[in-house]
């Protein structure tokens, strides 16, 4: 079973990057579509960005279109989130995700593998 870590979170300004990583201790995920979720107390876990197995199709939720990348690296065994112009709303535990299935939709359980979550904190 592939077992996935987030690092990557901290605090930063508003206007800010930072980029999250998510391992897969050294697991190939070529063949894995991999999200990146965002909670915040008293919400849904919410779907920010996808990329299919085979990298070919993105997906990014409309509040971060323009400023967020998911990307992977050439090994296959980490994924990206690239996070620039950064938001106080951007706030929230990021989860990555993975599956070896086809996504179809943007709800958490089309997902069956999940790290534990790297805080992120956007401040004004």
């Amino acid at each position: 079973q592939v077992q996935l870590v987030e690092s990557g979170g901290g605090l930063v300004q508003a206007g800010g990057s930072m980029r999250l990583s998510c391992s897969a201790s050294g697991r190939y995920l070529g063949t894995y579509a991999m999200g990146w979720f965002r909670q915040t107390p008293g919400k849904e876990r919410e779907l920010i960005a996808r990329m299919r197995w085979n990298a070919g199709s993105t997906y990014y939720v409309d509040s971060v279109k323009g400023r967020f990348t998911i990307s992977r690296d050439n090994t296959k065994t980490t994924v990206y989130l690239q996070m620039n112009s950064l938001k106080p709303e951007d706030t929230g535990v990021y989860y990555c995700a993975a599956t070896p299935k086809l996504v179809i939709t943007a709800a958490p359980s089309e997902y069956e593998i999940w790290g534990q979550g790297t805080q992120v904190t956007v401040s004004s």
